[in-house]
């Protein structure tokens, strides 16, 4: 069994692969002062909770974007677990060829998004993160991650507005039933849902244009379910998508 963690801006998502299933997740705050030792425990919790036992581990694999939590998690899961955690970007490269300007500076999920797209569904491929960030990460004809979009995540848009307008309502993030809101609150929740989905499409709208007409395009994300139904470019929702690439990579590099 391998187990896989990828750190985000917002949240921490584990999985546990038997071969090539995914076949338990978990999800929790990242938490920027979380300590090695509450990841460590949070981690053997899940597993214990589940009747798994980590001596039954083959292998951890850690993918981050927050430097901080990489250091924490290796020093927490090497110390519960028992197992010294590889890390994806120092340990594991992913193998795909990066045309980016300059080619450190491309976060490591969107490298791994890439990549397992580019596995799963061939290229060219935009994958369409909806998380923290609204990110489009694209995999050229020949195969190579050649760049893309970063915007800000709906989450993030609606806090700005409220920072600048403290005096409109917080209102939960949902479909709106009409795209006339009849009240302030739905007056939000429409501004904040069709004009993520309008800016989502907007911009594989013009990427497509540019990949051609063959391009595939896949959601992923905290936020893919939400507002994936809404656009008729994205072909397919991969929830795991960013697992399945850390997967992958530490599978390249023990085959």
């Amino acid at each position: 069994m391998l187990l896989v963690v990828d750190a985000g801006n917002s949240h921490i998502v584990v999985g546990l692969y038997e071969a090539h299933c995914l076949i338990e997740t978990w999800r929790a705050a990242t938490g920027r002062e979380r300590t090695g030792d509450e990841f460590g425990g949070l981690v053997l919790g899940w597993l214990q909770a589940a009747g798994l036992n980590p001596t039954g581990l083959d292998g951890i694999a850690i993918a981050s974007v927050v430097p901080a939590a990489t250091l924490e998690l290796r020093r927490g899961l090497h110390r519960f677990l028992r197992h010294d955690p590889a890390v994806v970007g120092d340990d594991l490269m992913p193998p795909i060829a990066i045309r980016y300007d300059p080619p450190q500076a491309v976060g490591v999920d969107r490298v791994l998004n890439a990549f397992a797209a580019r596995e799963k569904f061939g290229c060219p491929v935009v994958v369409v993160d909806l998380g923290t960030a609204t990110t489009l990460d694209v995999v050229a004809a020949d195969g190579a991650f050649v760049g893309g979009a970063i915007a800000p995540g709906i989450s993030v848009s609606v806090e700005g507005l409220l920072r600048g307008a403290p005096h409109l309502p917080r209102v939960p993030l949902a479909r709106p039933p009409s795209a006339i809101g009849g009240s302030t609150r739905e007056c939000l929740q429409v501004g904040a849902y069709y004009g993520c989905v309008g800016q989502v499409e907007a911009l594989i709208a013009r990427t497509c244009a540019e990949l051609g007409s063959e391009t595939r395009v896949v959601a992923t994300g905290g936020l893919a379910g939400l507002i994936a139904p809404e656009c008729p470019h994205i072909d397919r929702v991969e929830p795991w998508l960013t697992l399945e690439g850390i997967r992958l990579t530490w599978q390249h590099h023990h085959a």
